[in-house]
């Protein structure tokens, strides 16, 4: 069931009135023109209080597109990668007053109606970063390549180990964070590519941030945005990287600003 950000669950099934934080989603966008609609139209409008879109010097009429929607778009002159993406993303919308900031991709992969559950434990207070999790469910039969859910589910087991953290999955592109937490973090020192998404997830784990999962179906097919094999070994190298900074950090002997 989705809620929405004027309700929350309490014990014995009734529901009671909740304050209604701020909610801002951004849309990361590169070449989204075909799907972007489609997402935006299955967004319960009840679930958030603003959208704002940062096309990444699209090839294709994704900037026209979301001009053309009631929400707030922004285009880079020039392609900074999905990590400078999201950089642009967070600080606009924490700029936008945001005390919750839900991260969607506009490509229509990810369920945009489940926003409401996602924000819901930030809103009670229960967690600081929510993750959509594709391997809570069926990735497979939602169209995730074999190779790719090999990889995820491998990648996922040495991240666990390495952080003593307990997730079904770290590569989800589908999040919601607090105010605080985003504040906290130093997310401009990230990578502007791929690996910024588990970087972010350490610099929230070292700084004992609160985390919650929810299961989330997906849908692959040739309009959805997707790393490659190739891109993919690139980003599993870079994850290891990112653990070697971590233990390095974790024992003194180097300290790394994006950690600080």
């Amino acid at each position: 069931m989705i809620m929405t950000l004027s309700q929350s669950k309490v014990e014995g099934g009734t529901v009671s009135p909740a304050r209604h934080p701020k909610t801002i989603i951004v849309m990361p966008a590169y070449n989204a023109a075909n799907t972007l609609t489609k997402t935006y139209y299955n967004i319960p409008p009840n679930t958030y209080d603003e959208i704002i879109l940062v096309d990444d010097a699209s090839s294709d009429g994704t900037f026209a597109v979301a001009s053309s929607l009631p929400i707030i778009a922004i285009r880079h002159r020039k392609n900074r990668g999905y990590g400078g993406n999201q950089k642009t993303c967070y600080t606009r919308a924490l700029e936008h007053g945001a005390e919750i900031v839900v991260m969607l991709h506009p490509d229509y992969q990810y369920d945009p109606s489940i926003v409401g559950d996602l924000v819901l434990p930030l809103v009670r207070g229960e967690a600081d970063a929510v993750l959509a999790s594709r391997l809570l469910g069926d990735p497979l039969k939602g169209g995730m390549p074999l190779w790719k859910f090999i990889v995820n589910r491998g990648l996922t087991w040495i991240e666990n180990l390495s952080l003593g953290t307990r997730f079904s999955e770290f590569h989800t592109g589908y999040r919601a964070y607090t105010r605080k937490a985003l504040e906290t973090v130093n997310f401009e020192a990230n990578s502007e590519n791929f690996l910024f998404d588990n970087e972010i997830i350490v610099q929230l784990v070292l700084k004992k941030f609160r985390f919650k999962e929810i299961p989330v179906t997906t849908r692959y097919s040739y309009d959805c945005s997707s790393v490659g094999f190739g891109q993919g070994c690139v980003y599993g190298f870079g994850i290891l990287k990112t653990i070697a900074k971590y233990f390095v950090h974790r024992s003194g002997i180097y300290r790394f600003k994006q950690f600080l």
